[in-house]
């Protein structure tokens, strides 16, 4: 559970399920955590996520046109981190270009493709790799 060092969240924000990844920032590893049900009670959800896992980040996934532009989903998620501000915790933005193709590629990789994942699975995965772009993007 909660340790001495700073956790991160990241969030690969879809309008069915959200991916959720982790990161301890000392080691800067990031891996799979969960996937949620994105329905009324989710910022609840993640905030009790939040203090469960002592993180005081959420990186979310932004969602990008092939060409970088603006689509539904970019406003969409603008709007939900809108809502995630009231939690007080520091909120910043990581391209997701990409990140769900990847993770799906990566489980049909594994298992042969005998699709033993599930859309959770591919959304907890594609946070994963928004949140190891994060680190990578933020060495010090």
């Amino acid at each position: 559970m909660a340790d001495q060092a700073s956790n991160i969240l990241s969030l690969d924000v879809g309008t069915v399920r959200i991916g959720v990844a982790i990161a301890r920032l000392d080691i800067k590893l990031a891996g799979p955590l969960t996937a949620i049900t994105n329905s009324p009670e989710v910022i609840t959800d993640i905030t009790k996520l939040a203090a469960e896992h002592n993180a005081n980040t959420l990186v979310v996934g932004l969602p990008r046109g092939l060409d970088g532009q603006s689509t539904s989903q970019t406003r969409y998620v603008h709007d939900f981190v809108d809502k995630l501000k009231t939690t007080g915790l520091k909120i910043v933005f990581q391209d997701e270009a990409l990140t769900s193709l990847k993770a799906e590629d990566e489980l049909k990789s594994r298992d042969g493709g005998r699709r033993r994942y599930n859309k959770g699975d591919i959304d907890a995965l594609a946070a994963t790799y928004i949140l190891e772009d994060y680190l990578s993007s933020h060495e010090e």
